[in-house]
């Protein structure tokens, strides 16, 4: 089983999980939800949520998403996943 994370605000994921879609804050704006990896979340925390209360980390089954999940490459080398809509 391989994981992706993901970083959302708590009453996001609640109205997700109340209609069973969830979109994330950049789907329609990017086309995709940025993911990361284990060794990633922290840097991404702290980076972009620092400050923040009532978040998340969603735990994601790479194998169960059925979009497509490609690598995007950042400033610094590393590459993080993206889920995009189908």
């Amino acid at each position: 089983m391989s994981l992706i994370l993901h970083i959302t605000q708590s009453d996001q994921w609640q109205h997700a999980k109340q209609t069973g879609t969830y979109r994330g804050d950049t789907l329609d704006s990017e086309g995709f939800i940025h993911c990361s990896k284990l060794e990633q979340v922290v840097w991404v925390a702290n980076s972009f949520y620092q400050g923040q209360s009532s978040l998340v980390l969603l735990c994601i089954e790479s194998e169960k998403v059925q979009a497509e999940i490609k690598y995007e490459g950042v400033d610094g080398g590393e590459e993080f996943r993206m889920c995009t809509e189908h």
